[in-house]
C-alpha cells in the first residue's frame, strides 16, 4: 500500500501522469484505492486474475537473460 506523491517520487514521473495511470488500473480492477481526507491510498488487487498475469509478467522480465 502506498500513497501517490509516493509512487510520483519512487518512478520520477509527474502526479497527472501517475493519476491518469492509476485511474486505469482501477478501472481495470487491477488495483483499489481509498481515500484519507486528500490523501489517496493505493493497494494492488492480488485477486484480480489480470493482477496476478501481470505480477507473473514482470517476474519473467526480471529474470536475468540466458546466453
Amino acid at each position: 500500500m502506498t500513497h501517490i506523491t509516493n509512487l510520483v517520487r519512487i518512478i520520477n514521473s509527474t502526479y497527472n501522469q501517475v493519476s491518469r495511470n492509476l485511474q486505469i488500473l482501477e478501472k481495470e480492477g487491477i488495483i483499489n484505492t481509498k481515500h484519507f481526507g486528500h490523501v489517496k491510498i493505493v493497494e494492488l488487487n492480488i485477486e484480480n486474475p489480470k493482477t496476478q498475469t501481470l505480477l507473473r509478467a514482470l517476474q519473467i522480465l526480471n529474470r536475468p537473460i540466458q546466453e
